[in-house]
């Protein structure tokens, strides 16, 4: 099977920067305590909110754009493909006759932007195939299909 080149949804960089931003209300808010408890030393609160504010910058816009341009999946009647990752790229094949289970998750943040991962576990030691970011439609769409496939063949996917 060639490289996936199918993306996930366009949407999933906002919901990437959001999740980005959420990581840094701790140290914003512990740097807003830090400004009440311990009034002086102006010099280091300055340093520390403008590395704060940098540092939370380059999360939300370089890491969901960066993640979009190497997320791919893809799938035909033999196997299911993902590549993922941002720092670290990790490329993911999985048979469809060792398919076990198709699943999709959605959580909070998922369905406020209309968005599914689809979960595909096979007996691998390795872990579930994960393709993040689908549009619900697509996701179900995949399931389908996907659950179609493994059901068709007759082996045990064990």
């Amino acid at each position: 099977m060639r490289a996936p080149s199918w993306r996930p949804s366009p949407k999933v960089r906002v919901l990437w920067a959001v999740n980005a931003a959420l990581m840094w209300i701790p140290p914003i808010v512990a740097q807003v305590v830090w400004v009440f408890v311990a009034p002086t030393g102006a010099a280091w609160h300055i340093a520390a909110a403008s590395a704060t504010v940098v540092l939370c910058g380059l999360h939300v816009a370089v890491v969901p754009a960066w993640r979009y341009r190497v997320h791919r999946w893809e799938m035909d009647d033999t196997a299911v493909c993902t590549r993922s990752g941002w720092w670290t790229q990790e490329d993911r094949i999985a048979p469809i006759s060792r398919i076990q289970t198709v699943d999709t998750e959605r959580g909070p943040l998922d369905r406020r932007f209309g968005l599914t991962t689809v979960t595909v576990t096979t007996a691998s030691t390795a872990g579930a195939v994960k393709i993040v970011g689908l549009d619900s439609g697509v996701a179900d769409e995949a399931v389908a299909r996907l659950t179609a496939l493994a059901a068709g063949i007759e082996t045990d996917a064990t």
